[in-house]
């Protein structure tokens, strides 16, 4: 039981240190959109929209693998007593 909880504490830690480099990215990807006249201010918008959902995607995952741990500590808590 400890071993999966610290293998899967290095995956939460990964989603973790992954958000910030998706909104980096996002962030980017609409500067260089917006700058290189690809999409005009409309589509950029919209872009802004799906970049904005696809990185709560990540937060949502985040959250939901950080609820996954905390109950994984909780049960083997329980299992220890």
């Amino acid at each position: 039981m400890n071993a999966g909880i610290i293998l899967f504490s290095a995956s939460v830690a990964f989603y973790i240190v992954t958000l910030p480099v998706e909104f980096d990215a996002s962030r980017r990807a609409l500067k260089i959109l917006g700058s290189s006249g690809t999409f005009d201010s409309e589509e950029l918008s919209g872009a802004r929209a799906v970049l904005w959902a696809a990185a709560m995607t990540y937060v949502a995952s985040a959250l939901t693998a950080v609820g996954s741990l905390v109950r994984l500590l909780l049960i083997a808590n329980r299992r220890r007593r």
